[in-house]
């Protein structure tokens, strides 16, 4: 296999990414101990972005957002990606992380298909009103000042309310350095095919700024295709790592022409899964509430391999190190890697009707309809 260059690089401002592949942000799972898997896994190589943060919360210091922003010392370049619907909040929002010296790169989240955020008018709901969105990306680049920003969206509300071609559009003409498209509507969730042939569109309407694309990536060979594909400039990889930090190595593997990709036993896949369960209790400072929290993860990790309905019951009900020491230990350790374990995992749901607010779709230059309710108390969508 030869390197995919000769432009393999990619530049977020400052920021040289090689090679160029993005852990995208997602709620519950791109939180420090994950990012750690991850970048251990690439050998520091690549760019690992924070859960979605509420740019409200972040104003008003909110306990569980301070914690969600920490970034460990080996993090470089420190990426957040923020979510707001209030242009003064989110200006607010990123001139806290500049004075503070929060992060280095900010991230913008127009692409959360979940109901409680579309039916407020934010997340994916949010470039229809073009007008709205100009203003934030406004307030954000302003304020940001030196910091790059960039923005994640997809395609639009449904296939009759198309949106990423002007909104990509506004975005070079606010100042933004980079978007990244998921190739899916809201209304597609997470179901069906992502449209790469959208990538490639927005690639040639925007020649002006870097595109990332981004869904159906299961693969290190996944992502050297869609380059290929679609002339992005570079991924950015959500669903595909889930359960498999390692694919972060086979990225760069892959981008420098090798093909030696991993392909770790159930003992290797074990003890991954215990660190990243350690990793978590550290994090948030107590060990029965990390491993609880990393309950969710232990089906993707387990793909593919042969282990009962009764030990992954076990598994999916552990609550400290110990427990969890005795249930690995309990499996069939020798198994060699599945084949065939590299197809899709998290959340497959599509073809939904998007939550909306009242009239929402009647003119995409009225913005009455948005007020601070569409902000999150919380972070994490």
């Amino acid at each position: 296999m030869t390197p995919l260059a000769p432009s393999s690089t990619l530049k977020i401002g400052p920021h040289a990414v090689q090679p160029p592949v993005v852990l995208a942000p997602m709620a519950g799972i791109t939180n420090a101990p994950f990012r750690t898997l991850c970048r251990e896994f690439s050998g520091g190589k690549g760019l690992f972005v924070s859960e979605m943060i509420t740019t409200r919360a972040l104003v008003e210091r909110n306990e569980k957002t301070m914690q969600l922003i920490h970034f460990d010392a080996t993090e470089t370049p420190r990426s957040i990606q923020l979510y707001g619907v209030d242009p003064a909040t989110v200006g607010k929002a990123v001139r806290m992380i500049v004075d503070e010296n929060l992060a280095d790169h900010i991230d913008l989240n127009f692409g959360c298909p979940v109901p409680k955020v579309t039916r407020k008018g934010g997340g994916s709901a949010l470039p229809y009103k073009r007008p709205l969105l100009r203003a934030i990306l406004n307030e954000a680049v302003t304020g940001a000042g030196d910091l790059p920003v960039t923005m994640k969206m997809r395609k639009g509300i449904d296939d009759d309310h198309i949106t990423y071609l002007d909104a990509g559009r506004i975005a070079v003409e606010e100042g933004v350095t980079a978007i990244a498209l998921h190739g899916r509507t809201a209304a597609q969730h997470y179901g069906g095919t992502a449209d790469w042939d959208a990538i490639a569109r927005l690639k040639e309407h925007v020649p002006e700024i870097p595109v990332l694309g981004n869904g159906d990536i299961w693969s290190a060979d996944d992502a050297l295709r869609m380059m290929r594909e679609t002339g992005c400039d570079g991924v950015v990889v959500g669903r595909g790592c889930l359960g498999r930090p390692w694919l972060f190595g086979d990225l760069v593997a892959a981008f420098e022409g090798s093909d030696a990709y991993a392909t770790p036993t159930l003992k290797e896949v074990a003890v991954i899964m215990r660190r990243h369960a350690e990793l978590l209790g550290e994090w948030i400072g107590d060990e029965t509430r990390g491993v609880i929290d990393f309950r969710k993860h232990v089906a993707w990790y387990l793909k593919g391999f042969s282990v009962g309905s009764e030990m992954r019951k076990k598994l999916a009900i552990t609550s400290s190190l110990a427990e969890l020491d005795a249930h690995l230990g309990e499996l069939d350790l020798d198994q060699p890697w599945p084949v065939g374990a590299d197809g899709p995992r998290g959340r497959t749901s599509g073809n939904n009707r998007v939550v909306l607010p009242d009239g929402w779709l009647k003119d995409p230059y009225d913005c009455a309809g948005v007020s601070a309710e569409a902000e999150l108390d919380t972070s994490g969508g």
